[in-house]
């Protein structure tokens, strides 16, 4: 952990002070001022822009991500045939490369050739759209994403359903209780510490999300308007060359993390059952 962790973390620090101007190179002198970087880090167009499209993430991994895994493990929970089928399924997205599903995608939302299009030409629409221009490239990133990680939570909730006893099930159908009833008043209820948890590591993992993203849309394209914070520092890192305040975005990711973290924890207690 000292090695691995805290060692690189520390050193992370220190560097963004300094000035560094090649990955593996060393630094020359210290910046003036030192806190240059950080100053820099409120000034930057494009980090607001990396941080104002992580948020969005933020908020559509919740509302979506979530949503529908918790969505998807009601109905898996209800049936009594095929259970373990719909568990693969939905899983299978997770093992998969992130590079595969990024350059799968690109082929969905290409222009001419791609999937999306030739299904709307197919169903009588007169025009392409680019699926990657100004107007549509945040909705194409998220797509995928989103898309990603559902059977991430979609196993996490179905181990909590798994932790609810019939019993109480069997008690509220003998009081007449109905199927949505049941759900709102025994399932939801006592999925709310798996459900924190879930909301925690979705707001969380968007601030890391990086992979995906970069192979559909590397640089920001189009005219660097879909940074994330996680993208926008591995441009400046090895494409800029700018290591210290590669560092200080590195920094930032962390700070932000935290604090979110711990609004996430306040505002989505735990409860003692």
């Amino acid at each position: 952990m000292i090695l691995y962790l805290y060692y690189p973390f520390l050193r992370n620090i220190y560097n963004s002070f300094m000035k560094i101007r090649g990955l593996g190179t060393g630094a020359k002198g210290v910046n003036e001022p030192f806190y240059e970087n950080y100053v820099k880090l409120f000034t930057d167009s494009s980090m607001r822009t990396a941080v104002g499209n992580t948020f969005i993430m933020m908020g559509v991994t919740i509302v979506f991500q979530v949503g529908i895994a918790l969505l998807l493990a009601l109905l898996v929970d209800n049936i009594s045939k095929g259970q373990q089928f719909f568990r693969t399924v939905y899983f299978f997205p997770i093992v998969i490369s992130a590079t595969a599903l990024g350059l799968m995608f690109n082929l969905v939302f290409l222009y001419d050739t791609g999937m999306l299009n030739q299904l709307r030409l197919s169903l009588g629409a007169s025009e392409l759209v680019d699926f990657k221009d100004e107007a549509h490239a945040l909705f194409t990133l998220m797509v995928p994403v989103v898309w990603q990680y559902i059977g991430f939570y979609f196993v996490i909730i179905v181990t909590g359903l798994n932790n609810i006893s019939a019993d109480l099930y069997e008690a509220a159908a003998i009081d007449g209780a109905s199927g949505i009833q049941r759900v709102w008043h025994i399932t939801v209820p006592l999925l709310h510490n798996v459900l924190c948890t879930c909301l925690t590591l979705a707001i969380t993992g968007a601030l890391k999300v990086f992979d995906l993203p970069w192979v559909m849309f590397p640089n920001g394209m189009p005219v660097e308007t879909t940074w994330l914070t996680g993208t926008y520092m591995y441009f400046q890192t090895f494409n800029a060359k700018d290591v210290d305040y590669a560092s200080a975005i590195a920094i930032a990711i962390v700070v932000l993390g935290v604090v979110i973290s711990q609004l996430a924890n306040a505002i989505f207690k735990e409860k003692d059952y």
